[in-house]
C-alpha cells in the first residue's frame, strides 16, 4: 500500500494511546484524520482541538462525508476492537483497506532508522527516554510513543524522518509487523495469556520479534532474558551495566561502563530500580545514533518522565502522592521498591484497579502477593476494558487472596473520603483502566485538605 495516495484516514479506537499517536502523525502531514472511539477521555479531545472528527457513537452514519471514497481512504483499526464492530464491518463489507494499527506503524518506519522498544514492562518508559535522548542530540527523528511524556507533553514527536522511535507491542503479536534497525527487549514475564495461552507462546513470539532486525541490525536484551544480544544490568557481567550506585537528594546517581569506555557521574532523577534499567537501556540505543556519549549522558539528567509512570502527585514533607500505570504483579512489586528504596520507613497505602477479567484470572495469586506487601490497601472492582466479566472473577475474589488485613473494596466515589479517613503518609494509584481520570480529583482534594 503506498501511504501517498492516501488522502483520508479513518481510525477505529482513536482514543488509543498508539492509535492517537498515528492520527497525530497522519493529521501532520496533512491528511483528512476522523475517527470513533467508545468514550470522550483527555486524548480524544486533545484530538478533536488539532481539528479530527471524533464521534462516540459505533453507527456509520456518523462517519464524515469524504471518508466514504473507499479509493482515497485507510482505514486503521485497533485488535482491541471487536469484530462484531458495526462500523468495522461496514468498511470490510464494503471492501475499504483496512489495516491493524501495527500494520501502519510498520508502514510509517520501514524506510527509516528504526528503533523498536519491546517487553511486557517498560517499554513506554524506555521508549520516552529514548526519544528524549535522541532529541537532545538534535537527531531528525519521528517518535510514537505508548504513553505521553512529560518532556513533549504529547505521545507523537516529529523532529525528523531519517530515524524513528517506536513501542514495539507484544499484544496480539503487534511488533511483528515493525522493521527495526535496533530492537531492545526489556523484559518477557507472562502476560496477554488470552492472546497466547501460555508463557512459552510469549517467549516464542518474542524470540520472534528479533529474527525481523534488519541486516547489520543490534538487539539489547535486559541480563538474564533467554535471548542473544548485546546485553544491559546493573549487575557486573552485562554488556552495558552500572557501577558505584548511589542516591543524593532523590535521584540516582551512577557510572556508565559501556563496551568501550565509562561515562562517570551520570544523574537519573525517575525513582525505582527499573526505570534505572529503562534509562540504560535507551542510552545503550541511542548511542547506536552516534551521538556522542557524553551528551547523551547529560541528556538523560534532564528527562522528565511519562505521564502515569511513577508521577509524583504531591510531593511535600508531610504527604506523597504517587500515580502509576503498574497493572501486572511484577510492575507492582517494581512501584513499591522504588517507593520504599526513595521513601523508606513511611505508611505507604496502594489504591490498585484491576485491569481485565483475563489479567485478574491469571495472575490472582501474583497480584495478592504483591499487594499485600503495603500498610494498606484499597481495591476497586475490575475495569473490563475489551472484555465480558468471567464467572467468579472478581475484585471480591481477589481481595480473599490478599493476605493483609488492612484491606477494602471500594468505589471510586468514596476514595478521597476513605484516604482522607485514613491519612497515609504515600499514596499510591496503580492501574491501567479509568482510574487515572481520577488522579486529578484525588490530587485536588488532596492538596486543599493539607
Amino acid at each position: 500500500m503506498n501511504l501517498t495516495n492516501i488522502h483520508n484516514v479513518y481510525f477505529i479506537g482513536i482514543g488509543g494511546i498508539g492509535m492517537s499517536a498515528l492520527a497525530r502523525y497522519f493529521k501532520f502531514i496533512h491528511k483528512n484524520v476522523a475517527g470513533y472511539d467508545r468514550t470522550k477521555t483527555p486524548l480524544t479531545m486533545e484530538l478533536e482541538n488539532l481539528g479530527i472528527s471524533v464521534h462516540y457513537e459505533d453507527n456509520s452514519s456518523k462517519i464524515p462525508k469524504g471518508f466514504f471514497e473507499k479509493e482515497k481512504t485507510l482505514v486503521v483499526y485497533t485488535p482491541a476492537v471487536p469484530k462484531e464492530h458495526l462500523e468495522y464491518r461496514y468498511f470490510l463489507d464494503q471492501g475499504f483497506e483496512i489495516k491493524k494499527r501495527s500494520e501502519v506503524l510498520g508502514l510509517i518506519t520501514k524506510d527509516t532508522f528504526c528503533f523498536a522498544v519491546a517487553g511486557t514492562h517498560g517499554k513506554t518508559t524506555t521508549s520516552c527516554i529514548l526519544a528524549h535522548l535522541l532529541n537532545e542530540t538534535r537527531t531528525p527523528l519521528t517518535a510514537f510513543l505508548g504513553g505521553i511524556s512529560e518532556d513533549f507533553d504529547s505521545n507523537f514527536l516529529f523532529r525528523g524522518a531519517q530515524y524513528s522511535v517506536v513501542e514495539a507491542d507484544e499484544f496480539d503479536r503487534s511488533f511483528l509487523k515493525l522493521y527495526p534497525n535496533v530492537a531492545c527487549v526489556t523484559s518477557m514475564d507472562a502476560d496477554h495469556l488470552d492472546i497466547y495461552g501460555d508463557s512459552a507462546e510469549l517467549r516464542k513470539s518474542f524470540q520472534e520479534f528479533t529474527e525481523r532486525l534488519k541486516p547489520g541490525g543490534q538487539l539489547f536484551v535486559r541480563n538474564g532474558l533467554p535471548l542473544q544480544g548485546t546485553t544491559y544490568g546493573i549487575e557486573d557481567g552485562s554488556d552495558y551495566c552500572i557501577h558505584n550506585l548511589r542516591i543524593d537528594q532523590g535521584a540516582y546517581i551512577f557510572d556508565i561502563v559501556t563496551p568501550r569506555t565509562t561515562i562517570t557521574e551520570v544523574r537519573f532523577n525517575k525513582p525505582g530500580r527499573h526505570n534505572l534499567l529503562n534509562g540504560l537501556a535507551a542510552f545503550a540505543m541511542a548511542e547506536q545514533s552516534g551521538n556522542p556519549l557524553d551528551e547523551l549522558a547529560l541528556a538523560l539528567a534532564t528527562f522528565k518522565g511519562v505521564q502515569r509512570r511513577f508521577s509524583y502527585q504531591i510531593k511535600s514533607k508531610d504527604f506523597i502522592f504517587i500515580d502509576d500505570y503498574a497493572h501486572h504483579p511484577t510492575e507492582i512489586e517494581a512501584v513499591y521498591d522504588a517507593i520504599t528504596e526513595m521513601h523508606p520507613g513511611k505508611n505507604v497505602m496502594v489504591v490498585f484497579q484491576p485491569h481485565l477479567f483475563s489479567r485478574t484470572k491469571d495472575f490472582a495469586d501474583g497480584f495478592a502477593e504483591s499487594l499485600s506487601k503495603f500498610d494498606a490497601i484499597l481495591l476497586l472492582d475490575i475495569y473490563p476494558a475489551r472484555e465480558k466479566p468471567m464467572s467468579g472473577i472478581s475484585s471480591e475474589w481477589l481481595l480473599e487472596k490478599i493476605k493483609n488485613p488492612n484491606k477494602k473494596l471500594i468505589k471510586k466515589s468514596d476514595l478521597t473520603q476513605e484516604i482522607k479517613k485514613r491519612n497515609p503518609e504515600i499514596l499510591v494509584t496503580l492501574g491501567a483502566g479509568d482510574i487515572g481520570l481520577e488522579v486529578a480529583k484525588i490530587k485536588s482534594e488532596l492538596e486543599y485538605a493539607n
